[in-house]
């Protein structure tokens, strides 16, 4: 590490975050707050250290959606978008796209879904104004709810798109059913002009990123790690362009990887593979960017060029307007 780098360490360098959820970067004292504003006992969610309690990947979804019931209404996520975006840009993102999911906001109908929208872009314009952290939302549909319930998510992404409603995405539990079995979804937030994401590789095997390359036509691949397993499917990412948004502590925290250098991104990154780091549901898997940057740095050796590398890769692959890219590009070429 040169002299500069130990001055100004690669955990503090601007980022750029591609793959969050906005309940679940909910921090359990904010959580634990509107239950009491509300009076509705979630105490069961939470362990002895008021950290969120869970044991594998499906309790996990559950822990994740009982925590969701506090929240009822739109200011309680303009308030939890203020919350989230405020402990971002303490770890030095000045970029997030995240996840927003219809079903918990008004249950996907398109009029409630607009008031919860205009909540949550308010709590944005706040946090860019006092944290200068800008975001963009991805809509997003929940695998396991099933693909009907996945058109009316899409419904509410085409009907909602725009300058803040950028991307459609899919998350929920990937052994649920078939990528190809929500092509309609697909196909219509396409139709509206948004960017294309879904989760994959992440608890299936390289076929399931196949799947949703070939079916959904997505231009990015939430996780996505175990393509590592099929090093054509990895030569195909690597010629195709196709952006990866690899969570690795979430990989860690729920047993997908062991350890961190087992992780496979640095092997995917070598190989040629688009790369970027995100924290997925930070508070569950008791992560930041920060510690993910050290964690980074410490397991393989990454350093500036690295972090300058990925973080580039993911303004590429950001669902925003050409203008909101160049300004981000200038911003980070100025700090590495």
């Amino acid at each position: 590490m040169t002299e500069e780098e130990m001055e100004h360490p690669p955990v503090n360098l601007p980022k750029v975050e591609l793959h969050t959820h906005i309940e679940g970067a909910a921090q359990p004292d904010f959580i634990r707050q509107l239950a009491f504003e509300k009076k509705t006992d979630i105490s069961g969610i939470f362990d002895a250290r008021g950290a969120y309690k869970y044991k594998g990947f499906l309790e996990f979804l559950q822990v994740y959606e009982a925590a969701t019931t506090v929240l009822k209404s739109p200011e309680d996520f303009r308030r939890l978008t203020l919350s989230v975006l405020e402990n971002a840009a303490e770890n030095g993102v000045i970029y997030m796209e995240s996840f927003l999911s219809p079903e918990f906001c008004g249950g996907a109908d398109v009029g409630a879904w607009t008031e919860y929208l205009h909540a949550i872009q308010d709590g944005a314009a706040e946090a860019e104004k006092k944290y200068g952290i800008s975001m963009r939302g991805v809509v997003t549909c929940i695998r396991h709810f099933g693909p009907d319930k996945a058109k009316l998510s899409a419904i509410c992404a085409a009907e909602t798109a725009g300058d803040f409603v950028t991307g459609f995405g899919m998350g929920g539990d990937e052994n649920a059913g078939h990528q190809r079995d929500f092509m309609w979804a697909y196909d219509c937030a396409r139709e509206a002009g948004l960017g294309l994401t879904t989760h994959a590789g992440e608890w299936r095997g390289p076929q399931e990123v196949r799947d949703a390359i070939d079916d959904l036509k997505v231009t990015r691949i939430g996780h996505g790690v175990r393509c590592i397993e099929d090093m054509r499917l990895v030569e195909h990412l690597a010629e195709r362009e196709i952006t990866l948004e690899v969570c690795p502590g979430s990989n860690v925290a729920l047993g997908v990887y062991p350890d961190l250098k087992s992780h496979p991104i640095e092997r995917l990154r070598a190989y040629g593979v688009k790369v970027t780091v995100s924290t997925d549901d930070p508070p569950f898997f008791h992560t930041t960017m920060q510690q993910e940057y050290a964690g980074l740095t410490k397991t393989f050796g990454w350093d500036a060029r690295h972090f300058k590398e990925i973080t580039l890769n993911a303004v590429a692959a950001a669902f925003c307007d050409t203008g909101t890219k160049d300004a981000l590009t200038k911003r980070l070429e100025d700090a590495f």
